[in-house]
């Protein structure tokens, strides 16, 4: 056949002949065949068979002749044995053709792979011959380890079926609006499932209804693209698989346009769409920023949503600027870990499930016509809670290289370990897409953050995560990569574009133009392109020719100079360009070559690489260098460091901070930097850090650098912002007085002064008022010409410089005063706001009007309303003033109207919206006394900067120079301190701190805090010694007694005395007395303890100006409980130098319910005897306790009233004796019921049903059962009394309760409880419905079972189961038979009826004695005899065996007659004959 004669896998498959299917498919041709002949011949053996048969029909059946019913039946009986062997041997034909077809399907399968083993034989046989030709004999020796490999392959793949590809993809160019068809041809069994892949992405026919067709016929697959437009140019992908692998084909469809000016750029070899540049809207759009993301700190795992809303003019529906999203200056796309909306007002971007990949610095640029807006802020994410206490952060900015058909390279980032342990490795997971099944690649931790990743399946697509590994434990997963394709992107390099009829091109592969190539050449341009010193990555160019079969590889290695090469891939082929070589010899050069294989054959070696050795081709990079830090804002630092000397293949930089003064480091990045300048945010305002940075790279982190100088966070220094709230005081004619409010801002240093300009209305001129700096805030402008119109603008300046002017004040008319009410006041200003209050402070107003200013009127308003309300009813002399009950939220502004006799005068200027709402973090000033013992009221304000200084006030008035105070400011802590505190200095004391955001605080001292501090500052001048603890007593093991105390603290210098009822003692052998001054511990020890020392007791320290003295009483029953305890111990002393019970007799209950007596011993040794006692009497043991393990143990099981008694333990040997005594009875009987009760309880098992002919009963099992125990039963929740109708009782394994004879009634919810002092066991059970009726019908049975068992015929004794007797005598069996009604009897001889004769008689008396008598026996009488007594109810019968002998013989031996045994009859059972 063609098979032998040309193996299939030469043919060439250009023709639509059969030999393009698989063999699955010529089998299917083949059984269709069969199946075909198979009938045909079936049909003909039936024609054969219908003719034989009519022809002996009409035989049997001839004209004039008749047949008997006997003959038509055994002729009607050969018909059917005939039809029988008819369909027996039809179907041993099927079995026979269906084993035959399977043997010849195996046969040519067989016959086929052997046709293929022996071309390859040949193929292999002639290289052979070849290269004994040109190669040395190591030659020679390679060659023949080549064969045995490929020989290794070539069986390995005659066991399996795994999918082959005959007919590789085409590539095509077609037009726009054409229609393509990609068609290959694939075999392997089972049947390979083909799916359709366009750029990677599962090509779905359901998604776009008749664009695509994909068909599947005798191995031939095909992709149809109707009508294919310009979008349909991509890379098409085929993967087939089946249990056994999978293959892929790729080919790319190249679509192109009529017109050449409206196509993209895209390259032939591999088509690339290029996005277009975003459209630019043509119109110009204004847009500002009303709200925008700040700095934002977050944790991995949480969500966030970064926004700012916009003012976009025109707003236009159908046209938009454009939002676009950068982090670190990289455009953001969509995600599923990033979503963006842009619309209504707002741009928003989200996060659902935040990572350190996310960390970096968010840009919002909004792009238009007019130009681009942008904001930016930061975010940082921190690491979550890791699984396990000290394991590192995760891994971050997973990255996938060099993807090929098996192989791939993963690269990270370290994650920073500032407070963990250093990472000593990495662990790389890989996941198959469309599965959760993860696999761990490496099985050692990757010391590099980089790892080659091999045995992928060619087609399949991947995700990959990385673990951090360190002494503690393993980190969190990494974020998965993004999903890759074990694809070779070089599959489509081989295309070729041929010219053809003008513009046009064919796209054809290179191998078309190679010719009839089937051995494929050596693979060139091997070099290393990976190296590190784990393992070293070789990559080559394929070989050129490459023929058209499947490619594989094969790589082997040589030690420089060792002239040995080694197959590296032994048992599984490389089908990608690339391979990852591990376990290298440390300090080893070796080389490589690679060879290239098909199933033609094995190509030449490729050509040696250089020596090449494994090591790290990178090292750790050094450290940063010099640190400098520099302010930048209130809460943020700005560091900036020298880049490292060594910095090849930087990943960035770590910036670590450290409070001044700890140890504690906190990493203020957790994803490297990749610039030498970072700021630092979410610091505390104030506080003091010192930062250091250190560099990273795949290899790991370089050492810290060095620290930086300690930096105080506080805002930079600048110029001041400007002034504001100009507003006009007085005018006289030919002047203005004029006011203004300090800056907001001083630029963080002190505010040296203020320029006035001023100009005249329509004039563009400003002129300066003061040519050196103001220090005042308020001014009078002297030479101005009366009624003309004037605005004024003023300037701060520091150190730094000046700042900006403030904006023009309103016009000012030059004309003067004269109305009788005073003018406005002004500088309002706002301290501690609080919640739900504040305080206003003004100034009096410049013109006072016709009369003095008697008081003040406050209004206020919220800030949306129009409508001012009076804060205060009336006048308030003060120029202060405390709002309470204010709403928290809320915004209010405030003014102020100055009052004098002639009425209210002019209201102020508005104050700024003030928002009712404490600052976080707000302090308040405390009170207290210093260790001199002065009084001080004391605040803190950690937002200090150069420029702020502290305000002490009374009653809002400064005090600054009142002899009666004293101020202390250290940095950010300022006190003032009390001279002489007293009844004047009651009242309000605030304080304020210039340039901040307004920190002020105040404090009431009223009459109660001031005694409070007086008397605290009293015991300060005036101290005394503190105790720890008071004079006390402790009675030690022999009896002594110890009288101590102790002071906090005593100098060296410090003196004591001890006094015992006035009489001091001194350090004596009755009195033993010592005092430890290091621990503040003094002592009195007496060995000797009597009633003469009843009395009281008492210490006195002097310790420089500081006193102490404690007492103590010891008389009456305080000293005998004294006494009685110190004797007590005493005995207790002697006792225990011999044997003794360190734990006297006690009991507890075991998990099986037994009593166990258990004491402790102590001290004693092997002549010690122990006994048991029970009321006196020696109790025996099985064995005796063993002392040396200090427990003795006696165990009563199953606790009764019969163990009641006085239980002793002794112990005895020549040094003395102990006894520890229990007595068993009453509580403590009843407590050990009562935890055996407990036991029980929790062991109980559910209630069980039991039916008897008595009763119903109801049952829980349980470990041990004592009616003691307090046990109860309920019925329907009501409380069970045990009585005739129904029982409660129960034995040593259950508790029951037995319903004797059950009805209706007793239906419902049964309830077993039992109570062990503290809790109640309860197990329930319903008795009622199917329950209750299958309980009922069963004890019904029982019952009639009972009765019917009662009453049945039954044979009461008096028969032998044998009876031996000589011929010729008389046989006589009698009974005594019992029935009600009075049972029938019968008599059987080996199971048949006796007929009565005078040989045998047969009587029954009063229908209870039966004989049988039986005259002159002979050996015919031997046998079994049966009698069967029974009535309705049932009965039984018996069977006698009788033996006879003749006369003269010896006795038989036979065993002792027995009673013979009945058999039960059933009611319904018959006789033996019957």
């Amino acid at each position: 056949m063609s098979l032998v004669a040309v193996p299939f896998y030469q043919k060439r498959h250009k023709h639509l002949d059969q030999s393009y299917r698989n063999i699955q498919t010529r089998y299917l041709v083949d059984e269709y065949t069969a199946k075909k002949r198979a009938s045909t011949q079936t049909s003909s053996q039936k024609s054969v068979t219908q003719e034989s048969s009519s022809q002996r029909e009409s035989s049997q059946t001839a004209p004039g002749g008749t047949t008997c019913r006997l003959c038509a039946r055994r002729v009607s009986s050969a018909l059917e044995e005939d039809e029988q062997e008819r369909k027996h041997r039809y179907q041993s034909l099927v079995a026979s053709y269906g084993e035959a077809k399977r043997e010849r399907f195996l046969s040519e399968l067989a016959q086929l792979e052997e046709d293929v083993h022996l071309a390859r034989t040949h193929a292999r046989d002639k290289l052979d011959r070849y290269a004994l030709q040109h190669v040395d004999r190591y030659a020679l020796q390679h060659t023949v380890d080549d064969r045995l490999a490929w020989e290794r392959h070539s069986r390995e793949e005659r066991l399996s079926r795994a999918p082959e590809i005959l007919v590789q993809l085409r590539s095509h160019t077609i037009w726009e609006q054409m229609s393509v068809k990609l068609c290959f041809t694939v075999q392997g069994f089972p049947t390979p499932v083909v799916q359709w892949y366009k750029d990677g992405s599962l090509v779905c026919q359901a998604g776009e209804p008749g664009k695509y067709r994909i068909e599947s016929k005798y191995g031939v697959h095909t992709l149809e693209i109707n009508r294919a437009d310009f979008d349909d140019t991509a890379t098409y992908s085929a993967v087939a698989t089946n249990v056994h692998g999978q293959v892929s084909t790729n080919a790319a469809v190249v679509v192109r346009r009529f017109r050449g000016d409206e196509e993209p750029l895209h390259s032939v070899g591999l088509p690339i769409t290029v996005p277009l540049p975003s459209v630019i809207p043509h119109m110009h759009f204004d847009v500002q920023f009303l709200e925008k993301f700040g700095v934002t700190f977050r944790r991995e795992g949480e969500t966030l949503a970064l926004k700012c809303t916009l003012l976009v003019t025109p707003d236009l529906k159908r046209v938009q600027p454009r939002a676009e999203w950068y982090r670190d200056d990289v455009l953001l796309k969509e995600s599923k870990w990033i979503k963006m909306f842009f619309g209504d007002g707002q741009a928003l971007l989200s996060f659902s499930h935040l990572n350190k990949d996310d960390e970096g610095l968010y840009t919002l640029r909004i792009v238009s016509r007019g130009g681009v807006s942008d904001h930016s802020a930061f975010l940082f994410v921190r690491d979550a809670d890791p699984l396990v206490t000290g394991a590192p952060g995760a891994p971050m900015d997973l990255q996938c290289h060099d993807v090929n058909r098996d192989y791939v390279i993963v690269t990270w980032k370290p994650p920073n370990t500032t407070k963990e342990s250093p990472v000593i490795g990495y662990f790389v997971d890989r996941c198959e897409v469309g599965t959760d099944s993860w696999v761990q690649c490496n099985d050692r931790p990757v010391k590099i953050c980089k790892y080659p990743v091999t045995g992928l399946f060619e087609g399949r697509s991947y995700i990959f995560r990385v673990r951090a590994v360190n002494n503690a434990g393993i980190s969190r997963p990494s974020r998965v990569s993004e999903a890759v394709a074990a694809l070779d992107p070089l599959d489509l390099k081989p295309l070729q574009a041929v010219h053809w009829e003008g513009d046009k091109e064919i796209v054809i592969y290179q191998e078309d133009l190679e010719g009839d190539v089937q051995v494929p050449g050596p693979p060139t341009n091997v070099h290393a392109s990976e190296i590190s010193r784990t393992y070293i990555v070789l990559s080559w160019d394929p070989p050129a020719p490459r023929g058209k079969e499947p490619l594989m590889y094969f790589i082997e290695k040589s030690v420089v100079g060792s002239g040995s090469w080694q197959r590296e891939n032994a048992q599984t082929a490389v089908r990608s360009p690339r391979y990852a070589v591990f376990d290298l010899a440390e300090g080893k050069p070796y080389v490589f070559r690679v060879l290239s294989a098909n199933k033609h054959g094995l190509s030449d070696p490729s050509e040696i690489t250089a020596p090449i050795q494994a090591q790290d081709t990178i090292v750790v990079p050094s450290a940063p260098g010099h640190v400098v830090t520099s302010r930048n804002t209130r809460t943020s630092v700005v560091v900036q460091w020298d880049q490292p000397k060594h910095k090849e293949d930087l990943l960035g930089y770590y910036v670590d901070c450290c409070v001044a003064g700890s140890t504690v480091w906190e990493p203020c990045n957790h994803k490297p930097i990749d610039y030498n300048r970072f700021v630092v945010h979410g610091l505390t305002t104030g506080e003091q850090y010192i930062f250091r940075v250190k560099a990273v790279n795949a290899v790991g982190t370089s050492e810290n650098s060095q620290e930086s100088d300690v930096i105080k966070v506080q805002a930079a220094l600048t110029v001041p912002s400007h002034p504001y709230g100009i507003t006009l005081l007085n005018c006289d004619g030919h002047s203005m007085t004029l006011g203004w409010k300090a800056p907001k801002f001083s630029g963080g240093l002190p505010i040296l002064g203020y320029y006035i300009d001023k100009r005249e209305a329509h004039h563009k001129n400003w002129h300066e008022v003061n040519a050196s700096p103001l220090q005042e805030r308020i001014l009078t402008v002297e030479g101005l010409a009366e009624g003309s119109l004037y605005e004024f603008r003023i300037a701060a300046t520091n150190l730094v410089g000046i700042g900006q002017p403030s904006d023009p004040s309103e016009l000012f008319k030059c004309e003067a005063w004269t109305a009788p009410e005073p003018g406005p006041a002004y500088d309002l200003t706002f301290c501690e706001v609080r919640d739900t209050s504040l305080v206003l402070l003004w100034k009096a107003p410049v013109y006072s009007g016709s009369s003095p200013i008697s008081g003040y009127f406050v209004d206020l308003k919220e800030e949306d309303s129009e409508e001012w309300i009076t804060v205060n009813e009336a006048t308030t002399a003060h120029r202060y003033l405390k709002v309470c009950h204010l709403h928290q939220g809320k915004t209010y502004i405030f003014r102020v109207r100055a009052v004098n006799a002639s009425g209210v005068g002019k209201p102020s200027d508005t104050s700024e919206p003030v928002l009712v709402e404490a600052r976080p973090g707000t302090k308040e000033i405390s009170a207290g006394v210093d260790e001199k013992g002065d009084i001080y009221l004391s605040f803190d304000c950690q937002e200090m900067t150069d420029a702020s200084h502290f305000t002490w006030c009374k009653s809002y008035e400064d005090i600054a120079g009142d002899e009666r105070f004293k101020v202390e400011t250290v940095g950010d802590h300022s006190k003032l301190y009390f001279k002489n505190l007293d009844k004047v200095d009651l009242g309000t004391y605030s304080v304020s701190v210039s340039d901040t955001d307004g920190v002020s605080s105040s404090f009431v001292l009223d009459e109660k805090e001031l005694e409070r501090l007086v008397t605290l500052s009293n015991e300060i001048k005036n101290p005394t010694i503190p105790l720890k603890s008071e004079l006390a007593y402790e009675i030690f093991d022999k009896g002594q007694v110890r009288f101590w105390l102790q002071a906090e603290h005593l100098s060296p210098d410090a003196s004591y005395r001890f006094i015992i009822n006035d009489r001091e003692v001194s350090d004596s052998e009755t009195h033993r007395i010592k005092c430890d001054k290091s621990t503040g511990l003094i002592e009195m020890v007496m060995d000797q303890f009597s009633f003469e020392n009843e009395g009281t007791y008492t210490v006195q320290l002097h310790d420089g100006k500081a006193k102490s003295q404690s007492s103590l009483v010891l008389i009456g029953d305080a000293f005998k409980a004294v006494l009685e305890e110190a004797e007590f111990q005493r005995k207790e002393f002697l006792r225990k130098q011999g044997p003794h019970f360190a734990e006297y007799l006690h009991w507890d209950v075991t998990e099986d319910c037994e009593v166990r007596l258990v004491c402790k011993v102590a001290n004693t040794k092997k002549e010690t005897v122990f006994k048991w006692l029970k009321d006196d009497a020696l109790y025996e043991t099985e064995k005796l306790p063993d002392l040396e393990k200090g427990v003795c143990e006696l165990l009563l099981p199953k606790l009764s009233k019969k163990d009641h008694g006085e239980y002793k333990a002794t112990l005895k040997d020549e040094r003395g004796q102990d006894v520890s005594v229990l007595e068993i009875a009453g509580k403590v009987y009843e407590d050990m019921i009562l935890a055996m009760s407990r036991v029980c309880g929790a062991s109980a098992s559910p209630l069980k049903i039991l039916c008897t002919a008595e009763e119903i009963r109801l049952q829980c099992f349980m470990k041990y059962f004592t009616e003691e125990m307090k046990v109860n039963w309920y019925h329907k929740d009501a409380k069970i009394a045990s009585g005739e109708h129904m029982r409660v009782g129960g034995s040593e394994e259950m508790a029951w309760l037995k319903i004797c004879e059950p009805t209706e009634k007793d239906k419902g919810k049964y309830t077993f409880e039992i109570f062990d002092g503290q809790d109640t066991h309860q197990r329930s059970l319903d008795l009622s419905g199917q329950a209750f009726d299958e309980a009922f019908a069963e004890f019904q049975q029982l019952k009639a079972a009972a009765f019917a068992e009662k009453n049945r015929g039954k044979v009461l004794g008096g028969l032998p189961d044998v009876v031996t007797i000589m011929e010729g005598k008389t046989l006589n069996l009698t009974c005594t038979v019992f029935g009600n009604p009075d049972p029938d009897v019968m008599w059987f001889k080996n199971d048949r009826d006796i007929e009565l004769s005078d040989h045998f008689l047969v009587k029954v008396e009063q229908a209870k004695y039966v004989s049988m008598t039986i005259k002159g026996v002979t050996s015919e009488d031997s046998g079994k005899y049966s009698i069967h007594v029974k009535n309705k109810y049932g009965g039984e019968k018996i069977d006698v065996t009788v033996s006879v002998y003749k006369h003269g013989e010896k006795i038989p031996e036979v065993v002792l007659p027995q009673q013979a045994k009945p058999k039960l009859i059933p009611a319904s059972a018959s006789s033996p004959t019957q």
